[in-house]
């Protein structure tokens, strides 16, 4: 499957982002379908995820009740949604999706990625 992730951008602290990531090539008929995100200097880590079959979404702790994962079935769309944002949340945003089972916070476990989204959080 490939991933298109879009909707970043610069905002001040405080406001608010969606990013979009839009599947094509083949149904997401697949586990998992998740968010990840590398700021400057700092290793890839993981955001957000959401079990395709049932809905299921899963938080870092450090996003958990400002960000909100979701779906659109029929358009083959992940959302994230991000409130309240930090100066801490910059950086590029990646989605990937698992085609096999694997822990959701295991980027080592996802084998489709996106190219990336710049989020830029002013303070």
């Amino acid at each position: 499957v490939q991933l298109q992730a879009s909707g970043g951008g610069l905002v001040q602290a405080g406001g608010s982002l969606r990013l979009s990531c839009l599947g094509s090539g083949r149904q997401f008929n697949m586990n998992w379908v998740a968010w990840f995100r590398q700021a400057p200097g700092k290793e890839r880590e993981f955001v957000a995820a959401i079990l395709w079959s049932s809905g299921s979404t899963y938080y870092a702790d450090s996003v958990k009740g400002r960000f909100t994962i979701f779906r659109d079935n029929a358009k083959n769309t992940v959302f994230l949604q991000m409130n309240s944002l930090k100066s801490e949340d910059t950086a590029v945003y990646y989605c990937a999706a698992a085609s096999s089972y694997t822990y959701y916070s295991n980027r080592l476990g996802y084998d489709s990625w996106g190219q990336g989204t710049q989020v830029t959080v002013s303070s």
